[in-house]
C-alpha cells in the first residue's frame, strides 16, 4: 500500500462519524481519528448568485437552494429553501373561491373544489423535484426534495366520471398563468399534456400540502401536479383545469418551449410525439472539503445520486479527463425517489484546475446528462 492509499484510508475513517453526524450517507464504519477541518472550497467557473433568495418574480421569479448546505434538511428541503422556477402572479385568485374544471368530449364538466380534494388527500411520500433548466448559473440548485400529500390524479378522474373506458386516451393539466407584466424568459402558457398510461405508471397526484404544510403561492398553492420522476416544467402549479383531449392533440406552447431541455428529438408537433420529461439518473459533488488529517492536507467531495429508479451497481468518479475513473469510496444507493448522499476521499497529486465528473457503474442505464458532462464541477486546489 503506497502513501496515498494509507492517507485515502485514513482521511476516509476519520471523517466518517464526522460526516453522518452532518447527515449525509456513508457506509464507512471506522472509528473516528485525529483530523481538523479546514475550510469548504468553492467550485470554480460559476458566477456568483445569492442562493435561497427569491430573485425577480412571475414567470422571471427564481430561487436556488444551496445544496452545499444540506447538512442542515438531508432528506428533505425546507418549503422557504425548495426550489423556485416561477413564482406566483398577483393575479391569482383566491384559494377559497378555487375551482378545478374537469372536461372531456361529451360529458358535463365537474368544477372541483379545493375541499374537495382535502378530502381525499393522503400522504404521497418524499419526491425529488428538478428544473429542466437546472445549471452552474445557480451553482445547480433548482433541484430540491419535499414531503407531499395530495391525491392520485387517477382518482381524481375516477371520481369526476372520467373512466379508463373513454376513448380519450390523453389528459391535458393546466395551470394559471396570467402576469401584469411580460416575462423576459418564458413563454406564458402553463399545460401539459400526459397519456392516461403514464400518469398511472408514474403516480401523479394534485398536491395540496408540502412538508406537512399547505402550499405557498410561489409552490403552487393552492393546488399543483406532480409527477413523481418528472422535470419540474411538467408538474404544472396552480392548476385550474384539466381536460381530456384525443390522441391527435397538438404538443402545448409549454411543451413546445421545453422540448429540448426535456431531450426531445426536435420540437414535437403532437404530444403523442413527445417522450416522457423523466429525469435521468444523475450525480454530481455539492461540497468540496478541505481536511487536516496528521500532518498532511486532504480533501473531501461530498455529493448527491438522484432519478435512479432502479440500483445504478455503484458510482464512479474523474477528476480530469486524463485521468480513469474511480470507484466513490462512500456510496450507498437506499433510496429510488428522492436524493442519495456520498462521499469521497481525494488527495490531489498536485496543485491545479481538476474537473469533477461522475457516472455510473453499470452503463446500461441511460444517462444522458451525465454523459454530456452536465453536471461537472471544477476546483483549483491550492495545497496539496
Amino acid at each position: 500500500m503506497n502513501r496515498r492509499e494509507i492517507l485515502k484510508g485514513f482521511l476516509a475513517a476519520s471523517l466518517a462519524s464526522q460526516i453522518q453526524s452532518l447527515g449525509w450517507q456513508n457506509p464507512i464504519q471506522a472509528p473516528s481519528a485525529a483530523s481538523r477541518f479546514l475550510t469548504l472550497v468553492n467550485f470554480a467557473d460559476e458566477p456568483a448568485y445569492a442562493m435561497e433568495t427569491v430573485i425577480g418574480s412571475g414567470l422571471d421569479g427564481r430561487l436556488c437552494t444551496d445544496l452545499a448546505a444540506m447538512e442542515a434538511y438531508t432528506r428533505t428541503t425546507p418549503t422557504e429553501k425548495f426550489y423556485v422556477r416561477t413564482c406566483g402572479s398577483p393575479l391569482l385568485p383566491d384559494a377559497a373561491s378555487w375551482r378545478i374544471r374537469i372536461r372531456g368530449p361529451g360529458v358535463q364538466p365537474v368544477n372541483l373544489s379545493l375541499n374537495d380534494l382535502n378530502k381525499k388527500a393522503r400522504s404521497c411520500g418524499e419526491h425529488l423535484m428538478e428544473c429542466s433548466g437546472n445549471s452552474g448559473v445557480g451553482h445547480f440548485g433548482l433541484i430540491s426534495v419535499a414531503q407531499w400529500e395530495g391525491v392520485p390524479l387517477t382518482d381524481v378522474l375516477e371520481r369526476a366520471g372520467f373512466g379508463r373506458n373513454r376513448p380519450a386516451k390523453r389528459v391535458l393539466v393546466s395551470g394559471f398563468d396570467h402576469y401584469p407584466a411580460p416575462s423576459a424568459t418564458s413563454t406564458p402558457g402553463a399545460s401539459w399534456i400526459f397519456s392516461l398510461a403514464e400518469l398511472a405508471a408514474d403516480q401523479a397526484f394534485l398536491a395540496t400540502t408540502m412538508n406537512n404544510e399547505p402550499l405557498t403561492r410561489d409552490h403552487g398553492d393552492p393546488v399543483r401536479l406532480v409527477v413523481p420522476g418528472w422535470y419540474g416544467c411538467a408538474c404544472i402549479k396552480w392548476v385550474n383545469e384539466i381536460a381530456l383531449v384525443e390522441d391527435s392533440a397538438a404538443a402545448t406552447s409549454h411543451m413546445r418551449e421545453f422540448a429540448a431541455r426535456t431531450h426531445q428529438a426536435g420540437v414535437p408537433r403532437l404530444a403523442r410525439e413527445y417522450e416522457s420529461a423523466v429525469i435521468d439518473p444523475a450525480a454530481m459533488p455539492v461540497r468540496l472539503e478541505k481536511w487536516m488529517a496528521g500532518d498532511k492536507i486532504s480533501y473531501c467531495v461530498l455529493g448527491i445520486l438522484w432519478g435512479a429508479s432502479r440500483p445504478v451497481g455503484g458510482l464512479e468518479i474523474q477528476f480530469n479527463p486524463h485521468q480513469p475513473f474511480v470507484a466513490v469510496d462512500g456510496f450507498a444507493q437506499d433510496k429510488e425517489d428522492g436524493w442519495n448522499f456520498w462521499t469521497h476521499a481525494w488527495t490531489p497529486s498536485n496543485p491545479g484546475r481538476y474537473t469533477i465528473r461522475l457516472r455510473l457503474k453499470n452503463r446500461m442505464i441511460r444517462t444522458r446528462r451525465l454523459d454530456s458532462g452536465h453536471y461537472r464541477r471544477t476546483v483549483v486546489i491550492h495545497e496539496v
